[in-house]
Formats: structure tokens, sequence, C-alpha cells
């Protein structure tokens, strides 16, 4: 589990195709400090299983199911992504409860800057506005963000200069895809509620 608090923006380092499945390697001097293989890491939010660690660097398989999830198959040498260590017991909960298992990309629509934040549209997926409300949590590539406001077919969040400044958000094109994870307890109510009809 995680919290969406981005502990480090690594580099992607090397990409190897397997076909139906990618190794990754990502430059991450600060979260491979103390991790070690089996340990999971949120790479843009997605929830990878470190294979190999060698001088700051740590490998990552990737496989069909993630790929078509998520925006990780388009990566190439040179991309940044947000990094998360798993939460350990006793730690802080800052962000929300973040799996790590990524429900889809969304596009950015717009950025509208103000003198001390930015206000920034994506693109919601089909299938995913129900778990989507104002002032509810929403992950966008690793990042626990507050949703701003929610239309049909589009959600926005008002970044602060901090995670603008820490977090790859602050480099976002119009266009641009990235990683989201809506609010697994919106998930769980809808069952809940669902056995009820």
């Amino acid at each position: 589990m995680f919290t969406g608090l981005v502990e480090e923006v690594g580099e992607v380092v090397g990409l190897e195709r397997l076909g139906d499945a990618v190794r990754i390697a990502v430059r991450a001097p600060r979260v491979t400090r103390d991790a070690a293989h089996g340990d999971s890491v949120a790479v843009d939010g997605v929830c990878l299983t470190v294979v190999d660690i060698v001088d700051g660097v740590f490998t990552a398989d990737v496989m069909q199911e993630t790929l078509s999830r998520s925006r990780l198959g388009g990566y190439a040498e040179g991309s940044r992504v947000n990094l998360e260590r798993a939460l350990a017991a006793g730690q802080r909960m800052g962000g929300h409860i973040v799996q790590g298992h990524v429900d889809g990309v969304a596009s950015v629509v717009s950025r509208t800057p103000s003198e001390h934040w930015e206000v920034v549209r994506f693109t919601l997926p089909s299938g995913l506005a129900r778990y989507v409300v104002e002032k509810g949590s929403i992950t966008v590539n690793g990042t626990s963000l507050t949703v701003s406001a929610v239309g049909e077919d589009d959600f926005e969040v008002s970044l602060i200069p901090t995670t603008l400044a820490d977090t790859t958000a602050g480099a976002l094109g119009i266009g641009d895809d990235v990683n989201i994870e809506v609010d697994i307890v919106a998930k769980y109510v809808e069952k809940m509620v669902g056995g009820y009809h």
C-alpha cells in the first residue's frame, strides 16, 4: 500500500521489451537506498516489484495487464517518473490509501495558472466517473490529489507549488497521458450497496 506522497522523481534508464512484457530500469538514488529484491515501489502510481538493484538503479518487470491499463509501455529512456516506496507499519498516512493498481489512463485537457497554484483538467476514462467526486481523492501518476471539480467526462485538480516542483506534474503538457487510480473506498462502497438491490 502507498500514500500517494511522491518521494523522488526518478529517470527511466533502460527498457527491455519482451513481447508481452517489459523490464524497466529506473535510476532512483533515494528510493533504492534501503530497497531490496522483492520490495514494492510505485512508478507513476503503478506498484512494481524490485527485481534487482545496482548502483542506485532498480529493475522491475511489467506484465501485459499492467501495460494495457497504464502508460508504462509508452516510456522511453530519459522519461521522468514519480516514485514512492510502500508504506511501512507505523508511518504517517499523509495522502490517501493508494494500492498502486492503476484504473486507466487520462489526458491533460488544460492548465490554468494562478499566482500561487495551477488548475489542471484531465479527461476521465469511461466507467470511472462514478468513483470521482468533488473534494474526493484521486491518484495521478502516483500523486495523491484532491479533486477540485468533476464533469461527466473530465475532472480537475488544483496543484500547489510544492506538487508542481517535486513531482512530474509541473512538466505535463496538453495532451500528455497520465496514470490514474480512483479511490478504492468508492469501489467497495459501490459493491456493498449493490448487494442490496
